[in-house]
């Protein structure tokens, strides 16, 4: 997209090319060489303004928990200030999933790459929602390896009502977290009020204190594990 000119871009647009849908991942330049992206944040910026300026609609995909636990903050703050230099018309957020016989995952079992648990992604997310200024973007969670679906929304007359949204699970006790994660990642869930389902919730809850009794540790694997049936 950094490479073709203006005006190729608007011959396609003509052709009938209405929507480009681009993996921006991150913008943080550090994470773009380590998982050898390929581009820099800076291209990425060239390509997302002449696809704008072309009058073609850009989704803009972002990978949350692709900083794992190490790089989370400066992946939210760097790619935050990408997209606010773009102002796509959407930015899609996806769960960072690592399957056997990739790169990422030989690093991850050698202990190199740390993976994010889904509170810190959750804080993550909300930090990249904090620094997106100034765009009129559509941010959506359509994908069911993110934890909070319902976070979605237009800028920025959205935007306090996304952060309230990550904040009412951050508030949430410990248990009710864990909870809500197995219940999500196993498929019974899809939102937070999907927590007042008594019947649902005490199914959950017993799932929750089995694996509690392997181990924080037996906990985050099983977790994980869920995730891995929706790919």
């Amino acid at each position: 997209m950094a490479k073709k000119p203006i005006e190729e871009l608007k011959e396609l647009r003509q052709a009938g090319l209405s929507r480009i849908h681009t993996g921006l991942e991150t913008g943080y330049d550090s994470l773009l060489e380590y998982i050898k992206k390929g581009v820099t944040a800076a291209e990425q910026i060239e390509a997302g303004k002449r696809v704008k300026e072309a009058g073609i609609s850009l989704s803009e995909y972002v990978i949350l928990g692709m900083g794992g636990a190490k790089m989370w903050e400066e992946h939210a703050r760097e790619t935050a200030g990408v997209l606010n230099q773009i102002d796509p018309d959407f930015i899609r957020v996806r769960t960072l999933f690592v399957p056997p016989g990739t790169p990422l995952r030989e690093k991850l079992d050698q202990g190199e790459f740390v993976r994010a648990s889904d509170e810190n992604i959750v804080r993550e997310e909300r930090l990249l929602i904090e620094k997106l200024e100034g765009i009129n973007s559509y941010f959506k969670s359509d994908h069911i390896l993110n934890l909070l679906e319902e976070v979605e929304g237009k800028f920025p007359a959205d935007k306090q009502k996304m952060l309230e949204e990550i904040d009412r699970y951050l508030k949430l006790p410990r248990m009710e977290k864990l909870n809500f994660q197995v219940g999500r990642r196993s498929g019974l869930y899809r939102r937070l009020d999907d927590l007042q389902n008594e019947e649902v919730h005490r199914r959950v809850q017993k799932a929750v204190d089995c694996m509690e009794a392997e181990g924080a540790d037996g906990v985050e694997e099983t977790i994980y594990a869920f995730m891995g049936n929706f790919i």
